[in-house]
């Protein structure tokens, strides 16, 4: 099964070609245009070395440009390796070298980061596929990687998530049809960018598996912006992450969410509270979710179909959980414990880790680490992570790193960094400062902590406000204890 012909070849057996997959500014793409030129587009990449097997490392915005190299790559049988164009200079290094990639798409801007690597632009890719012909798509096995996505153990290394071409079906045939209710003719816009999981299922799997679109803002994801984009495109699903809706909620008018039918939320904790004003405000219901890398997209979800409202539903169509104690014995609904799932895209292990791979999955199970409450009808409650991890707007990463460098401050004796809610109620980095004896003049700490972790971190690990405390919550060993951090309940 190689994944984009198979695309294709539902769009035309469909008779999808003539509609629109995709708008981006003033520009629309129908479904026939998005498979020609990924068709195309792979001869260009095959004109660069790559083929099957090879890795691509593709740092797109979101947009077509994004689309079309993901698929070309699908098409040659190549493996997509996706980041975040707002990673740092080392971690870009990093990727592109774990990845053992071939050549890396990009803005311009990036391609220093890349020496000894073919390149090419979004825009280059796109306008000489135009001059190409068709690749032929390489025949391959459901089981033959599709892509790749790096996601942080708490060190902070990233850990390359391997996973298949039978996989983007899935998300849609799970969770996209068969609880949230997303067809053909619905139109998505999704917050979060595709190169996360939980993007990649709601801008691409779901419009391309479906017949429907999804809107592609290559912009970062503003209050204003996202009104209009909804707006003016008739959005009818949107996706987001608890702090953007309580962003949205403060600065924009209802009424230009008029069009919405549902909205889906996952990457961060959603109160009830919020959940309540958001419903109240987009005049739908509000799907709270929970997601995961390593098992693609959606392991469990409200919908359509289904919505346990304090909780984030019930599996996914296929997935199997248990929720278990320390020692990895399952315990009686009701009972709180670490979450474990198996199901059709569970990644099979980690790019070239096999012991992170036996400690993450036992025969075919997987430990999100996330904890949870099962109740007696099957739904989920989520608590709260088991390990040291933070989730941000929809990206999980450790805190270790970025409080490794606040602590070279002078100021500082100790310091956490955790995610709170503000007074929106959206999630956002907060340090917590013990000073040392010495520390006198610290009128400037928070622009020079802030400074410090812009200069060297991603945008996303910088923190939006620093909180001078007397002690932080350590147990009698010295071990951090964050949850108390988070709770604000030491």
């Amino acid at each position: 099964m190689n994944m984009a012909a198979a695309l294709g070849e539902e769009a035309l057996r469909s008779g999808w070609t003539d509609r629109i997959a995709y708008y981006e500014g003033d520009r629309t793409v129908t479904h026939g245009e998005v498979h020609s030129l990924a068709a195309r587009a792979a001869s260009v990449l095959a004109g660069h070395g790559v083929g099957q097997g090879s890795s691509v490392l593709i740092t797109l915005p979101d947009g077509i440009a994004w689309v079309v190299a993901f698929l070309a790559s699908a098409r040659l049988g190549a493996v997509a390796v996706l980041a975040n164009p707002g990673l740092t200079a080392d971690r870009h290094a990093y990727v592109a070298k774990d990845s053992e990639a071939v050549l890396v798409v990009s803005e311009a801007g990036l391609a220093e980061r890349f020496p000894g690597l073919a390149h090419l632009t979004g825009a280059q890719l796109v306008e000489r596929a135009a001059e190409e012909d068709p690749a032929p798509a390489a025949r391959l096995g459901p089981d033959h990687p599709l892509y790749i996505q790096y996601t942080s153990g708490t060190t902070g290394l990233p850990k390359g998530v391997v996973h298949r071409h039978e996989d983007m079906e899935i998300y849609y045939s799970g969770a996209g049809k068969q609880v949230i209710g997303f067809g053909r003719d619905d139109i998505a816009l999704s917050v979060s960018k595709l190169f996360f999981a939980y993007g990649l299922g709601n801008a691409l799997a779901f419009p391309l598996w479906s017949g429907g679109a999804a809107v592609l803002e290559p912009g970062p994801p503003r209050p204003a912006r996202i009104a209009e984009l909804v707006a003016r495109h008739r959005v009818t699903y949107l996706y987001a992450v608890p702090s953007a809706y309580a962003n949205i909620l403060a600065e924009t008018d209802p009424a230009d969410f008029a069009t919405v039918r549902a909205a889906v939320s996952a990457g961060e904790r959603l109160t009830d509270e919020l959940r309540e004003r958001a419903a109240a405000f987009l005049g739908a219901p509000l799907y709270d979710q929970l997601g995961s890398t390593e098992a693609g997209h959606a392991i469990a979800t409200n919908g359509d179909f289904f919505h346990e409202p304090g909780t984030v539903g019930r599996p996914v169509p296929g997935f199997e959980a248990e929720v278990r104690d320390r020692d990895g014995t399952p315990v009686p609904d009701g009972v709180a414990g670490e979450l474990w799932v198996r199901g059709p895209t569970v990644t099979r292990g980690y790019l070239g880790l096999p012991e992170e791979t036996a400690r993450t999955l036992v025969e075919g199970w997987l430990n999100t680490r996330d904890r949870v409450v099962r109740g007696e009808d099957g739904t989920l409650t989520h608590s709260g992570r088991t390990d040291d991890l933070e989730m941000v707007g929809g990206i999980t990463f450790s805190p270790l790193e970025i409080e490794q460098v606040l602590a070279r401050h002078p100021a500082v004796r100790d310091i956490a960094v955790a995610c709170v809610p503000n007074d929106r109620g959206a999630s956002k980095l907060r340090a917590f400062v013990v000073l040392r004896p010495d520390a006198h003049d610290t009128a400037e700490l928070e622009p020079e902590l802030v400074g410090l972790a812009r200069a060297v971190l991603e945008p996303y690990k910088v923190p939006r406000a620093v909180q001078v405390v007397e002690s932080l919550p350590r147990t009698a060993t010295g071990k951090l204890q964050r949850f108390l951090i988070r709770q604000g309940s030491w």
